[in-house]
């Protein structure tokens, strides 16, 4: 899976490497980034999340995208498909390194990742799980074309944390692009 890259106009989505691991840990352990990706991250703990998406894509062929921007060569975040055990559906989910916000690269990136979901992934339907907090992740969401439908329960240990499923279905995200 090493071979899969979708490129967009400013961003190349990839499999993680190696040499992402540094701002990825950065990304982790900032507590603004991370606030609702469970809050900051020592590196240690940032280790095993790098790892299982790494794990993901060797084992499932599914997993969120490294996301690099063109014109640096910078690691900016990770986001794309992701469908842990017990999760509330399959998922297209994004998370980007502060330095990286404001820039509409979650859109540009999540737009690249559905269409992969979909065409190549052949799902029938995308989710995103946001906390009812994060009004940013939701702009991100509402500008995908995607809907809240409700309140939804994540999976341990992740099953006190409030979120909210917003998505939508193939044949909504075709009619739109």
């Amino acid at each position: 899976m090493t071979d899969v890259r979708i490129e967009t106009e400013r961003l190349i989505l990839r499999p993680v490497e190696m040499a992402d691991f540094p701002r990825w840990a950065e990304f982790m352990a900032d507590e603004e980034s991370a606030r609702f990706l469970g809050g900051g991250q020592k590196p240690a703990a940032a280790w095993r999340g790098f790892m299982s998406m790494a794990g993901a894509w060797h084992l499932t062929g599914v997993s969120m995208f490294s996301v690099v921007e063109k014109s640096s060569g910078l690691w900016v975040g990770r986001l794309g498909p992701w469908t842990p055990l017990d999760w509330p559906g399959t998922e297209v989910g994004w998370g980007l390194h502060r330095d990286a916000w404001g820039k509409g690269y979650a859109v540009e990136g999540a737009s690249a990742a559905i269409d992969y979901a979909f065409d190549v992934l052949g799902w029938d339907d995308v989710i995103h799980c946001i906390d009812p907090d994060n009004r940013p992740s939701q702009k991100v969401a509402e500008r995908l074309g995607s809907t809240n439908r409700g309140a939804g329960r994540m999976p341990a240990p992740y099953e006190d944390h409030p979120v909210d499923i917003w998505g939508q279905d193939r044949a909504t995200w075709k009619a739109r692009r």
